[in-house]
Parts: structure tokens; C-alpha cells; sequence
């Protein structure tokens, strides 16, 4: 990968006079090459990573993930029915996998009632749709490479018999 793209990837607010230091190129070479980057979609959305255990309450936010089987159709393959599916607001990713399953589908809502009603209503009713699995993420120790700080202390309860 580009020493820029790098650089950005592990901190997308880290300024061009910035990079020029650990890179060794001038300001303006490193605003090109970003402009640059933006205009051809290499760079598509500059992201913050939220701990959401610690930003509200655990039990008002979940996410899963999803395997999705699908019947892929002639002349489109998955293309068609992956569209659909990340077209719903409640999907936040959607990848195309090798294995047991098709698409691997990433849904955030506010209870597991609100997921399951995606699933049910939505979903699983779609035409070329074969099966699906739902995993409820129910810890997250890292993303997207951040480790994430722990909001117990992950003791457990001392068993007595």
C-alpha cells in the first residue's frame, strides 16, 4: 500500500504537514496525491471508530451478522440480490464470501426485536434468498485494528457448590 494511504488509514486526522515529515515529500505532493486519492474513490469516506459500550447504553444498540445463502441469477450473479440487500438502511456492510454461504450481512438496531424483524420481514422473504443465520455480536474487543477499551472488569462470579 502507498506510505500515505497507510499513514491515513491508522489516522485519517493526521495533517498533510504531518505526513510530509514522515514521508519525506513536500505538503503540496501530499495534498495532491490525497486530492487525488478522493477524486478516483482509492480514498471513499474518512471514518471514526466509536466504542458504543462506552457511548450509551448496551442494551439499547445491537448488531449482527448474518450468513445469507442466495440463488444467484442469471446474467448478474450476486450482484442483484446484494443490492438489494445493502440498499435496506439497516444494513451497515455487505461482502461477497467464499464457504458454506454467499453474503455476509452486517445489521445494527436498537434490540434484538428490531433486528429479528429485519430478518423475518425482510430479509428471509426475498426472492432468491435460499437461508440465513444470525450471529448477535454480544462483545467487541477490536475494530478495524483499534483495540477497544474494556467497559467491565471481566470478573466473573465465584462458584460455590
Amino acid at each position: 500500500m502507498d506510505d500515505i494511504l497507510e499513514i491515513l488509514s491508522n489516522d485519517s486526522r493526521i495533517s498533510p504537514e504531518e505526513i510530509s515529515k514522515l514521508t519525506g515529500k513536500s505538503v503540496e505532493e501530499i495534498k495532491k496525491a490525497i486530492k487525488k486519492y478522493e477524486k478516483n474513490g482509492i480514498i471513499v469516506k474518512y471514518k471514526t471508530i466509536i466504542n458504543h459500550d462506552l457511548a450509551r447504553d448496551a442494551g439499547s444498540f445491537v448488531r449482527a451478522l448474518i450468513e445469507v445463502s442466495v440463488s444467484p441469477q442469471k446474467d448478474v450473479g450476486f450482484e442483484y440480490i446484494a443490492e438489494r440487500i445493502y440498499s435496506f438502511p439497516e444494513v451497515t456492510s455487505c461482502y461477497l464470501v467464499s464457504g458454506t454461504y454467499d453474503l455476509l450481512v452486517v445489521v445494527e438496531g436498537e434490540n434484538i426485536q428490531t433486528v429479528s424483524n429485519f430478518i423475518s420481514s425482510k430479509l428471509s422473504p426475498m426472492e432468491n434468498v435460499r437461508s440465513t443465520a444470525t450471529h448477535f455480536l454480544l462483545k467487541k474487543y477490536k475494530e478495524d485494528g483499534q483495540i477497544l477499551k474494556n467497559t467491565s472488569s471481566g470478573k466473573r462470579l465465584n462458584i460455590s457448590y
